[in-house]
């Protein structure tokens, strides 16, 4: 039996070394005259372990890490190729606990296939939910993913179903799917894991998006930073029209569907659904008023279903084992999975998906593992850099989309960045402000000018020059900027701001030794 060697070639390992280690073997591999088969596979997101290196045994996949260049000798010799004792045994990847404890739909195949090969990903389930599409209408299609309670997972939670059904019922002589992959919040890769980790799930996703609504046309706006994922996609959208799972005959019936990777700028504004609309028509990405929605007028003037990379990827589940299954996870309105992206001053950081329902306090303390500093948590953001910071005192608030709106929070994209006790809320708040200023499209006045204001106010908060009245003013600002701008970037820029001032009011009221050090 010929041994597997499986090394990531996600972005995150490869950053930590990842390219070196998969040199490292086959060297030592040719050294010893080995012959084994090296696959490069994506991550199963635990990045305080990457490089994981796995191993296929005759009683299944052992992991090692993590695992550096000058590790690779020692494995050898201790018969890493058939799961032998080492001190970077971590043994059965299942059972880590972080792993153990997950619910994997979305990403039940990441870290375990080989991306690229169209044979493992229908040996894992996949294009089970693609087939059953192909056997029903587009109105049954639309049912199932309304009834299955699924929501967009790119940040505003929006029923997919409604979304689907309205593009649906739209008259037009061409529509279109398009997924926004242009994924910029901080502390968020959970889009990025699918993409280069198992991209056939996106494509299976976004043709049973074509065929439920009438669409024959689907693009990938993928942001620029994201080269890997490109290349990923490119190669197994290749893979799929050559299988026929795109072109003018998906899998030999009467619905043609194909697909282009279309990469963005690096505009942050462009994350916003009809700025992406703009850019993908080769124009400078603004926010559009609404209505028209997208849903009617979308990409070129047609009706277009814009959906998030893990809105997506969600919904060949959903075909495959019904709406019932996927909706028994989750809570309340919140159905389904969400995959958590733990990251920012956090021992354990990666990628967790779960049902909807653990408490923040779980996912930071018990998940996590606490701060990698071993200090205290003092603060939490969820929902990137527009999402609002929640103290310990929050920590009891369920992770679901209307519990965290009750605490004026924001899921977002699920991201999550952990700081400790040395953080300074007034300098994060100001943060807010700036990013918003710079990433700003320009188009509407209070987005455009409240956020620079804003960081004229909070500089002279920091000066402690009439903070009293500095206080005043933002809270002001921010309640303009909220209800007053055209779209999210303006509109929820005073989550950050206003959720530090109300939760650590202390660091807006520079002390003595603050005004000394500066």
């Amino acid at each position: 039996m010929t041994a597997t060697i499986y090394i990531p070639r996600d972005s995150g390992a490869l950053a930590l070394g990842a390219e070196k280690v998969a040199k490292a073997v086959a060297a030592e591999l040719a050294t010893r005259n080995i012959e084994a088969k090296i696959v490069r596979n994506g991550s199963r997101g635990l990045y305080w372990l990457e490089p994981m290196v796995e191993v296929e045994t005759a009683s299944g996949r052992v992991a090692y890490g993590p695992v550096k260049p000058s590790d690779v000798p020692s494995l050898f010799d201790s018969g890493f190729l058939f799961g032998g004792a080492h001190p970077l045994l971590l043994g059965v990847p299942e059972e880590i606990p972080f792993l153990k404890r997950q619910t994997r739909l979305t990403f039940a195949r990441c870290g375990i296939t080989d991306p690229l090969s169209l044979e493992d990903y229908e040996a894992h389930g996949g294009l089970r939910g693609l087939r059953k599409a192909l056997a029903m209408t587009p109105a049954e299609i639309v049912g199932e993913v309304t009834e299955s309670g699924l929501r967009g997972r790119g940040g505003a939670g929006f029923p997919t179903g409604i979304k689907w059904k309205t593009v649906l019922e739209a008259q037009a002589d061409r529509k279109y799917i398009v997924c926004n992959a242009d994924e910029g919040d901080s502390g968020t890769f959970a889009d990025r894991m699918i993409m280069e980790g198992d991209p056939f799930v996106l494509i299976e996703g976004m043709a049973i998006a074509g065929i439920a609504v009438g669409a024959n046309k689907g693009y990938i706006y993928l942001r620029s930073e994201y080269p890997h994922a490109e290349r990923a996609l490119n190669e197994a959208i290749a893979v799929a029209r050559k299988a026929g799972i795109l072109g003018r005959s998906v899998l030999g019936s009467d619905h043609a569907f194909d697909m282009e990777v279309r990469v963005g700028a690096g505009a942050y504004v462009c994350g916003e659904e009809t700025a992406l609309l703009d850019s993908l028509e080769g124009k400078r990405g603004m926010v559009r008023a609404k209505p028209p929605l997208p849903a009617h007028e979308g990409l070129f003037g047609k009706p277009t279903v814009i959906n998030n990379v893990i809105s997506l990827a969600s919904v060949p589940i959903i075909l495959d084992k019904g709406a019932a299954f996927y909706r028994d996870f989750g809570m309340g309105r919140s159905r389904g999975t969400i995959p958590i992206q733990i990251a920012g001053n956090v021992k354990h950081g990666g990628l967790f998906e779960a049902a909807f329902g653990l408490t923040l306090g779980e996912i930071v303390d018990d998940i996590g593992g606490g701060t990698a500093t071993g200090r205290p948590v003092k603060a939490v953001q969820v929902g990137g850099p527009l999402g609002a910071y929640f103290p310990r005192a929050l920590f009891d608030t369920p992770f679901d989309y209307e519990a965290f709106a009750e605490k004026d929070g924001l899921i977002g994209h699920a991201g999550i960045v952990v700081f400790d006790d040395t953080v300074d809320m007034l300098k994060q708040a100001r943060f807010a402000m700036e990013f918003c200023a710079v990433e700003s499209c320009g188009k509407c006045t209070p987005c455009r000018i409240g956020s620079t204001r804003g960081v004229e106010v909070l500089d002279r908060l920091a000066r402690n020059i009439e903070p009293e009245s500095q206080i005043e003013i933002i809270t002001d600002l921010c309640n303009t900027m909220k209800f007053g701008s055209l779209c999210a970037l303006g509109g929820f820029t005073p989550y950050p701001v206003m959720s530090a001032l109300t939760h650590f009011p202390e660091d807006f009221r520079p002390q003595p030794v603050r005004q000394a050090a500066e």
